[in-house]
């Protein structure tokens, strides 16, 4: 038994967007998703978090790009495999890489 949603009839009447039941499953499905990956990226922020005040407090760089680079490569292959965008992930990956780096930079007081 899948758990995708009801597929949409092939020749449907025109619909009104706000009543449709079945772009309404649709919708809530990306809903899930959506509230899914905030709270992801949000636990994600928290860790590095923890990594940016052990840099600081070590003394190492905010920037790691070989790790960064390793990190790219592995998600542009995890997305190929997902059937996803490997340069749309490369993107997403980059601003979240981007976004960790200048909270680092904080932490150390750059």
């Amino acid at each position: 038994m899948s758990n995708s949603p009801p597929q949409p009839d092939p020749t449907p009447a025109m619909q009104d967007p706000k009543t449709d039941p079945v772009l309404a499953v649709y919708r809530k499905s990306i809903d899930n998703i959506d509230a899914a990956l905030i709270h992801m990226l949000a636990e994600r922020f928290r860790i590095t978090q923890a990594v940016g005040e052990y840099k600081a407090k070590t003394q190492l760089p905010p920037a790691d790009p070989s790790r960064e680079a390793r990190q790219i490569e592995r998600l542009r292959k995890l997305a190929a495999e997902a059937d996803l965008d490997p340069e749309f992930s490369e993107k997403f990956i980059r601003f979240v890489i981007d976004e960790v780096i200048r909270h680092h930079r904080i932490a150390q007081g750059d």
